[in-house]
């Protein structure tokens, strides 16, 4: 069976950030690295910077003197030198509020938003309803204010200054150039949304897929953080991927792969939402399930039922022996097998996480599942791929663009061009 994991928000961990070493070689300042190891730890003194990171104690001096002086790092006290002699050890953390960032997780049914300071500490929440329909690119943009409006609204004044903001959903999305090439969300494909949202705020977007939101939730806050290859495979209004190579997380050459919810596991099959046949996400995604279970339990299609009440009442008629229920539940779960064999076969995870909220469904996750996903896997030589358990609400997806934003934030800040060396 799977394993049920701690959560991002039970992790006992102090700190966020990945604990393992960088793997970008040269791609992070000393001054980056430096940084970077002490908020993964909460507090760290400067031997233990010396001896982790293979640096010599006068350039752990300089350069945390160095951070200090601009307000970045803080003294503090350590923990007690063993047999209690001496004075106690000096430690250093980071200043939480030499930064805030917002994250923000555009969604189906409701948006949600997080606003934390440079440290990853949590400062306030908000979610608002959303439209249930596809909109212009300006009427989501409304939407993102007054999301952003009601968030800093419950924070008390004067309001901190926002440094960055991190903003995921669903569809295929361009990271790097803030363009949504589409999405569920929208009306029209290759929108602008980073250029729409620095044209009404003037601080920095940083856009992403949702699927790699939470992924990076699990890599800065929860299970990920002590790993260094893991996936992260969603399941809700649509089919989502995210994965962690070498500890960093994995776009593709452009930035818009892992889109696994639009693999084809069926050439010419069930019309998918993107407009294509046989993408793996239309036989697993609600309004798949929706599909079917409008069928199965002789409802019409114009049922008042919405599609949450749909998808209940097809789950309690499936663990109540209904066995056209059980049928639809089963075959999905046969697909997700199928899903997530070729996720292990291509890419070779110590660990998948399935997460989301379709995740409270546990024929996506019985035994027959998990057996089946290893029966298609190829077993020469290869350990089995350990598969856990999330079920997470949406302001941890908004954490997760919370650790886009700060990383991006920490890049320019700590190891921009206008840092001192």
């Amino acid at each position: 069976m799977a394993d049920t994991a701690p959560s991002p928000t039970e992790t006992v961990d102090q700190g966020c950030g990945p604990l393992l070493h960088d793997t970008r070689g040269g791609a992070r300042s000393l001054r980056q690295l430096v940084f970077e190891f002490i908020r993964a730890r909460g507090t760290a003194a400067r031997a233990d910077i010396t001896r982790n990171l293979g640096i010599s104690a006068g350039s752990v001096t300089t350069l945390t003197a160095d951070l200090i002086g601009q307000g970045y790092l803080r003294e503090v006290e350590g923990p007690a030198r063993e047999h209690g002699r001496g004075r106690p050890r000096v430690a250093l953390e980071v200043v939480p509020d030499a930064g805030h960032v917002i994250g923000i997780k555009l969604a189906f049914k409701r948006h949600s938003a997080v606003l934390t300071d440079f440290a990853g500490n949590i400062v306030a929440e908000a979610a608002l309803p959303a439209t249930d329909h596809r909109r212009s690119l300006d009427a989501l943009m409304a939407e993102i204010d007054a999301l952003m409006a009601e968030l800093l609204a419950t924070v008390p004044a004067p309001a901190p200054r926002i440094d960055a903001v991190g903003i995921g959903m669903p569809g295929i999305i361009d990271h790097v150039s803030g363009t949504v090439v589409w999405s569920s969300l929208l009306a029209e494909r290759d929108q602008d949304l980073g250029r729409a949202f620095t044209a009404r705020h003037d601080m920095p977007l940083v856009l992403d897929n949702d699927a790699n939101l939470l992924t990076l939730a699990e890599l800065w806050f929860g299970a990920g953080r002590a790993k260094s290859d893991f996936a992260v495979v969603t399941i809700e209004s649509g089919v989502g991927m995210g994965l962690v190579l070498g500890n960093q997380l994995y776009r593709g050459a452009r930035g818009m792969g892992l889109e696994l919810g639009h693999t084809k596991v069926q050439l010419d099959g069930a019309l998918c939402r993107c407009g294509q046949r046989g993408c793996l996400e239309a036989y697993l995604a609600d309004y798949a399930l929706t599909r079917e279970a409008a069928t199965a339990l002789d409802r019409g299609v114009d049922s008042a039922q919405s599609p949450e009440e749909i998808m209940e009442t097809l789950f309690q008629q499936a663990k109540a022996g209904h066995s056209a229920a059980e049928t639809i539940f089963r075959r999905a779960g046969r697909y997700l097998s199928l899903g997530l064999s070729n996720v292990i076969q291509l890419f070779d995870p110590g660990l998948i996480i399935l997460s989301g909220e379709r995740m409270q469904y546990d024929y996506l996750y019985a035994e027959d599942v998990l057996h089946e996903m290893q029966q298609l896997t190829l077993k020469e030589g290869r350990t089995p791929c350990k598969v856990a358990i999330h079920a997470w609400g949406d302001l941890v997806w908004a954490r997760g663009a919370t650790a886009l934003a700060l990383s991006a934030l920490t890049d320019t800040l700590i190891g921009g061009e206008s840092a001192s060396a």
